[in-house]
């Protein structure tokens, strides 16, 4: 069933990675992990859909994205196509607002979004465990962003098993600052488990443990060690009263606060950029 000239709006939630383990290599060149994912509800891009013939065809506000088969919306729009036998075709613009390179998984919940989105302009009976499949294929964050609360995420990712909380007591409060590069996930992940990178003296690096969670990032390590900015920014917010508790997400570029209840986060982010690096992208809001 077609649905004419339906137009499907919907929000792609960038995540935070509240710990990430990498366990081992696997055969397929992935890596075996273990990591608790929080959607951030605030901050999302915007996916905009309407039928079209003739397959599909990519806009965005972001010059600098490609609107071919390099971006994960295309390559979501032609697996759609691809499994549910019909002329799927769709204009689709992408309104980003989630920073690339980041370690919040843009690139994947656009593509879940897309998934999502195309099922239903086009009415099709595609269910969820096929749409599961689609998505673990497209890359390993995207099925996460199928379901919309916080996750434990294992095998390369893509098992995605819905947790309650977290925390128990409530979506936390966080402060997301980033630098001007973007940090590429395949090269934070192949040197993952190499011994020869050594962690940087003096950034906190154990775990941090707050309202029965463990927060840590077994990323940080070969990140900070070409990145050192990054670590210059979560031993800065470390030891700031107003943080609980500082992290990368993911493989970064982005590191994360846990903030005190109350806290000035525009007059911590101005902060930052005054001893840091006056070209810090911020976000806050709430985790969870």
């Amino acid at each position: 069933m077609n649905h004419g000239s339906q137009t499907v709006t919907r929000k792609a939630p960038a995540k935070l990675n509240l710990s990430l383990r990498v366990i081992a290599r696997r055969g397929d060149g992935f890596h075996e992990i273990d990591t608790l994912m929080v959607p951030l509800p605030g901050l999302h891009d915007v996916l905009t859909l309407e039928p079209a013939v003739g397959g599909t065809r990519l806009s965005c506000n972001d010059a600098t994205l490609p609107t071919d088969g390099g971006n994960l919306v295309v390559r979501a729009a032609n697996a759609f196509a691809e499994a549910t036998g019909i002329d799927a075709g769709a204009r689709i613009h992408l309104e980003k607002r989630i920073p690339s390179g980041a370690g919040l998984g843009g690139g994947s919940s656009d593509a879940a979004a897309t998934l999502l989105g195309l099922r239903e302009l086009h009415g099709t009976a595609l269910d969820d465990d096929a749409l599961r499949e689609l998505a673990a294929d497209i890359g390993s964050d995207v099925p996460f962003f199928l379901q919309s609360g916080p996750a434990r995420c294992t095998g390369r990712g893509e098992v995605v098993t819905p947790v309650s909380g977290p925390p128990s007591t409530g979506p936390l409060p966080v402060l997301l600052l980033k630098p001007s590069f973007p940090v590429a996930t395949a090269d934070a992940y192949r040197r993952a488990l190499d011994p020869g990178v050594a962690a940087i003296p003096g950034i906190p690096m154990e775990p941090s443990r707050i309202d029965g969670l463990t927060l840590v990032n077994d990323l940080e390590r070969p990140v900070f060690a070409k990145h050192r900015l990054l670590a210059e920014l979560k031993l800065w917010l470390a030891l700031r009263a107003e943080c609980r508790a500082a992290l990368m997400s993911g493989s970064g570029s982005v590191v994360f606060a846990v903030l005190h209840p109350g806290v000035d986060a525009e007059a911590l982010t101005r902060a930052a950029r005054h001893e840091l690096d006056a070209t810090l992208w911020s976000w806050h809001g709430e985790a969870g």
